[in-house]
């Protein structure tokens, strides 16, 4: 999980330095062509296996709303500082938990609905609305934090008679194809060394994806959970030394509020020997 913290804060560093030279939309499609590398051997086996009757809509929904995310989250990187972004994120499991109850009919029990209320209060701390002026950056990570948790939830239906392979190899290639008009539509000239960093995005985006999937294979999510509000302090002092953002004192407060939440539910839903259905924050990046 340490591994998989660094390899997500070092996407979200990048995204941070190429700023806002090249559209929001372009930079995503560009990232995900890239990606679709990693996963040829999957979607090959895609062809063979073929998306399962009455699951093309799931697949399809999924596409669009992931990449309204991606393309959101792209857009705040260019504009807010790392750890903004960061804490922000860590809204997307409360909002999928949320979602699971109003759409999904999940029960939700008083000392979860408290957690809930918790983590709230946690991204009133980060945002301040009122006590500062909140920009369009502000705006897209909560866009973007709606998206991925929508992604979520449509994969934990899809999760039911789909193997895993099949879900992520068509994601790759639906937010590439579903990205591809918007890219071309706000094109700018592109150099080289500017793709060498999405590929970078690519790879690092992959192995943290990958580490993170090797953590979870070996221990429980309340002793991974936890360790996902590090990624924040990577991202503070990735804004403070490389960028020269401030240490917000309210941000590390809120997110460590939020993550707190995350904990006790995760620690909860262990307890009563529940399948989580609470994604860890990373989970659900572009």
């Amino acid at each position: 999980m340490l591994a998989s913290g660094l390899s997500f804060v070092a996407v979200t560093g990048i995204v941070r330095h190429l700023g806002t030279d090249l559209p929001a939309a372009q930079s995503a499609f560009i990232r995900y062509a890239i990606g679709l590398l990693f996963v040829a051997p999957l979607l090959i086996r895609v062809g063979r296996d073929a998306v399962r009757p009455g699951t093309f809509g799931l697949h399809l929904g999924r596409a669009v709303v992931h990449t309204g995310g991606v393309v959101l989250w792209f857009y705040a990187m260019a504009r807010i500082p790392v750890a903004e972004v960061t804490a922000i994120g860590y809204l997307n499991p409360i909002l999928a938990t949320i979602g699971a109850v109003l759409l999904m009919g999940e029960r939700i029990a008083l000392r979860r609905g408290l957690a809930i209320a918790v983590a709230m209060i946690g991204a009133l701390i980060v945002l301040r609305p009122g006590l500062r002026e909140l920009n369009t950056g502000h705006l897209g990570q909560l866009g973007a934090a709606v998206c991925f948790a929508a992604s979520y939830l449509i994969m934990k239906r899809l999760s039911e008679g789909t193997p895993a392979s099949v879900i992520v190899a068509t994601l790759s290639l639906g937010v590439a194809v579903a990205l591809a008009p918007f890219a071309f539509l706000v094109w700018v000239p592109v150099g080289a060394v500017q793709v060498a960093w999405l590929a970078l995005v690519a790879v690092f985006a992959t192995a943290g994806h990958y580490a993170m999937t090797r953590a979870f294979a070996v221990a429980p999510l309340t002793v991974t959970q936890p360790v996902t509000f590090l990624q924040l302090v990577w991202a503070t002092l990735l804004g403070a030394l490389v960028f020269g953002e401030g240490v917000d004192a309210a941000v590390l407060t809120g997110g460590a509020v939020i993550i707190g939440a995350i904990s006790y539910m995760t620690w909860r839903e262990a307890q009563l020997r529940r399948r989580p259905v609470t994604p860890a924050p990373a989970e659900t990046k572009g």
